[in-house]
């Protein structure tokens, strides 16, 4: 079978839940659309809303502490800047992330759900045209990287630990089948082709113990880094990619290898 996208996804908060999407549209030098560009900074993060400068993963409220983040189903609207978060079902927050009022009910929400005292509320963190991914503190190119993941290659290690993992653990923007088990990483600092856009492979992604955390029970219940360091010597499974070339891409694009 020829590579094809087999998923899309941005998740516009960190942390809080992936949004699936039938296409996007890719821009030269920039990350995936929406992805990452609120976070739920810590009150003690040094996040500074004036002069922004890439902070740890550490900093914000995410699934590598907060597993019951995943306990949360969520929406935002890229026209209207609303954010909906649901539990088993019922709507329980809708506010607008570009309001003053909005960021302060968002932080009254989160505070009350981890029970923390006054002074200890995060902070709405509003990137801009700056992202919070997990890999922007190295660099401006690496904050925009786009993360990639080969379907085989998780299917791959499910094998060899007797065990279904489910792909959504990874967070990827892009998801992948077709492609050979691992392949991606021999295609470091090559260019593909997805749909009309171009990219270039620039990192292996090491995972941490967020994938841990089951995306549908929220239940800590799996050792995803420890278990790739046993199997393959290393904690690596996907990739990330630079957009060379702007373009199209949607789900069953086809996946040029060189």
């Amino acid at each position: 079978m020829a590579p094809t996208v087999s998923a899309l996804y941005h998740y516009p908060v960190k942390g809080l839940s992936a949004q699936p999407l039938p296409q996007v549209q890719l821009v030269q030098g920039e990350g995936f659309p929406f992805d990452r560009v609120y976070g739920l900074a810590r009150h003690d993060s040094g996040y500074d809303p004036i002069d922004y400068q890439p902070l740890p993963k550490t900093r914000f409220i995410v699934l590598v502490r907060e597993e019951r983040l995943a306990s949360l189903s969520t929406f935002f609207d890229s026209r209207t800047h609303r954010l909906e978060v649901r539990v088993q079902g019922q709507r329980v927050l809708a506010e607008n992330l570009d309001t003053d009022a909005g960021r302060r009910a968002v932080s009254r929400f989160f505070a009350t759900m981890f029970d923390l005292g006054a002074g200890e509320e995060p902070t709405v963190a509003v990137g801009g045209r700056n992202r919070f991914t997990d890999i922007s503190v190295h660099s401006k190119q690496m904050m925009n990287a786009i993360s990639l993941m080969n379907l085989n290659s998780v299917r791959d290690f499910g094998a060899r630990i007797d065990a279904q993992i489910d792909p959504m653990r990874f967070r990827a923007n892009l998801y992948v089948d077709g492609l050979d088990a691992f392949r991606e990483f021999a295609l470091m600092d090559k260019e593909i082709a997805i749909g009309s856009a171009r990219l270039r492979i620039v990192r292996r992604t090491r995972r941490c113990a967020a994938t841990d955390v089951d995306p549908v029970t929220a239940e800590r219940n799996m050792t995803i880094p420890r278990s790739l360091m046993d199997t393959y010597g290393h904690p690596d499974l996907g990739v990330y990619a630079e957009v060379l070339q702007g373009g199209t891409v949607e789900i069953g694009s086809p996946v040029e290898i060189p």
